[in-house]
């Protein structure tokens, strides 16, 4: 339970004791919006003293009187710094309540005032009012600072990601451009190959981080049409069999002979791709993958396992953050975007499904996608569980 600190300043110290008396036990449970509060009251008997406290202690609801001796509220008021102003409720109380007080207070950024004279019933329902008004503005800040952090991460990871390919070929194209190995055309083939790759890597790159921001964005309508999803798993495959043929890793299907199921095609393309590429890559020389489908009660469950490197309890725990790659001895020659699993997991999550992983060091990974089937109703829309409707 959050506990407040409450600021009242006012030349009455009737007023003063009044008002700690009647918040000392009081609490505000707002279950609505999840607030839970008590406050404890400090006094400030002018401005002055006021300002000492302001900028010495964190006070979270400041309930100031209009007219103080000295230095008056409003004044004392405009004299505090943005950030303390910013952190805090303040709540105006005057013994001359009007539309024009009322205005002028709100304008100057005060969040309420109180006319003199209010009763106990009347502070408290004020001072509920700026406490989830208050934890509700915080939690919100709180969400944009971590999404503005998380931003500038992806950004700083993104220009990394993308610094290593660039340099990489700028490299090359000035060893080529030196003639460094000569005039003989074929001396080059290995780093046009190798440029070629890297190439290769920032398309994929770009690819990954459009597939992202278009599921994250909504801007794509799914299309969720009924397919049979061993047909399209066998075609699917079929595009990985020259890199697994070229390592003899061997596919072995276990699949029934169809299985007709409610999905968007391109989201299941992307899924599958996903888990067979990373069981290739991540495989040994002769290794294996098993490919299994089935239904278990009202979920899918499409599974993935590779007899490969395998991954550690820690490396597990990091597996779908965005530009998180397996990094050891055994993967320092094996190339990825880093945000494959980060993809899947939001397509997994827009099924409401789950993604189960199990994996030990030197014998392999197994990868189980559970998805939820939606439903296509009779307008097109797609309906699953209370989701929201899209219509194609």
């Amino acid at each position: 339970m959050n506990n407040l600190h409450v600021l009242v300043v006012d030349d009455e110290i009737g007023m003063r004791m009044g008002v700690q008396r009647t918040l000392a036990n009081f609490t505000v449970n707002d279950r609505s919006a999840n607030v839970q509060c008590s406050f404890h009251v400090t006094q400030a008997e002018s401005a002055e003293a006021a300002l000492v406290i302001l900028h010495s202690q964190k006070v979270d609801i400041l309930l100031l009187d209009h007219k103080l001796p000295g230095i008056d509220g409003m004044t004392m008021y405009g004299r505090l710094d943005d950030g303390i102003r910013l952190d805090m409720i303040t709540i105006m109380i005057t013994a001359y309540a009007s539309i024009e007080t009322a205005v002028s207070v709100t304008k100057r950024g005060i969040f309420d005032f109180l006319p003199k004279p209010f009763s106990p019933m009347e502070l408290r329902r004020a001072v509920e009012k700026a406490a989830v008004h208050l934890i509700l503005q915080r939690r919100s800040r709180a969400v944009e600072e971590e999404k503005r952090k998380a931003r500038f991460d992806f950004i700083r990871v993104l220009g990394h990601e993308l610094k290593a390919p660039i340099a990489a070929v700028e490299g090359f194209l000035s060893l080529m451009q030196q003639r460094t190995l000569g005039n003989d055309l074929e001396q080059y083939d290995v780093i046009l190959q190798r440029s070629h790759e890297r190439l290769g890597q920032m398309r994929r790159l770009i690819t990954d981080l459009l597939d992202m921001t278009r599921i994250d964005s909504g801007v794509r309508q799914r299309e969720i049409t009924r397919c049979d999803l061993v047909a399209l798993i066998h075609d699917l495959v079929a595009n990985h069999k020259p890199a697994a043929d070229k390592r003899q890793i061997d596919i072995k299907f276990e699949l029934p002979e169809k299985l007709e199921f409610n999905i968007d095609r391109m989201e299941f393309e992307i899924i599958v791709n996903n888990l067979v590429t990373n069981a290739i890559k991540y495989n040994r020389d002769g290794g294996k993958i098993f490919i299994r489908l089935r239904c278990e009660g009202d979920m899918l469950c499409l599974e993935v396992e590779d007899t490969g490197i395998g991954m550690t309890d820690e490396e597990q725990r990091k597996l779908f953050q965005e530009f998180s790659r397996i990094r050891n001895r055994k993967t320092r020659n094996i190339m990825g975007t880093g945000l494959g699993l980060s993809i899947l997991r939001r397509l997994v999550d827009a099924y409401h499904g789950k993604v189960e992983v199990l994996s030990q060091p030197d014998i392999g990974t197994n990868f189980k996608v559970y998805l939820k089937e939606p439903s296509v109703q009779s307008d097109g829309a797609v309906s699953q569980d209370g989701s929201e409707n899209q219509h194609n």
